[in-house]
Formats: C-alpha cells, structure tokens, sequence
C-alpha cells in the first residue's frame, strides 16, 4: 500500500522560509519521480516542483523557479522541498505525489497523493 505523508507545514512570515518533508513508503521510491503540487482555497492543484528518480533532472513552476528547491533522499525514501523569500500567494496546501518525469514532456502525475500540508504566508 502506497503512503505518502507530508510533513513540515507552518505559518510563516512574508519572506521567510519552510522546508518540506514527504515520507514514503510502499513502492520502489527511486524507481519513480516525485513532485510536490499546492492547492490554494477556491484554486485548481498546481504542480510546484519535480524530481526524477535519480535526482538529476528538476523541473519548477515559473513562481517557485530560484526561490523553491526539491531535492530527495533515496536511501530513505523522502522528498524535500525548501522554501525561501515566501510570499503570501504561496499560501496553500502543499500535496506529496509520484509520477513520472521527462526532460522534453514534463511531469506525468501517478495516482496515490498524500493528504497535504498546510503553509500558510502572513504578517
């Protein structure tokens, strides 16, 4: 049975920083990417950032692109998103996801999602 649990949602302030943790278990970890996406009230699931198997190829969304860093740890099957210059908009929950990922397609997500975490940005 596929889990997923995130970790690591806070309330911060506006420029501050929040890393991320999701612990999984279930299935071959390194075999498969993962990603984080968020969900903001009354917003559509939006893929934040992804990470292949090995760790080698990253992709971001344009808003996280040089503030937000995914990174993994095969040896124990988490994955890791830090979080710096937060801004409001980043309010949201953030959601742990396996998938698959390709340098000329993107990110392709699987079926088994975590229940999220809360971060929410305000002074």
């Amino acid at each position: 049975q596929v889990q997923l649990v995130e970790s690591g949602g806070a309330l911060v302030q506006p420029g501050g920083s929040l890393t991320l943790s999701c612990a999984a278990s279930g299935f071959p970890f390194s075999n498969y990417a993962m990603s984080w996406y968020r969900r903001a009230l009354g917003k559509e699931r939006e893929l934040v950032a992804a990470i292949s198997g090995s760790g080698d190829m990253t992709k971001y969304e344009d808003s996280a692109e040089g503030r937000f860093t995914i990174s993994r740890d095969n040896a124990k099957n988490t994955v890791h998103l830090q979080m710096n210059s937060l801004k409001p908009e980043d309010t949201a929950v953030y959601i742990c996801n396996w998938g698959y990922l390709w340098r000329n397609i993107g990110y392709s997500p699987g079926r088994d999602w975590g229940q999220g975490t809360q971060v929410t940005v305000s002074s």
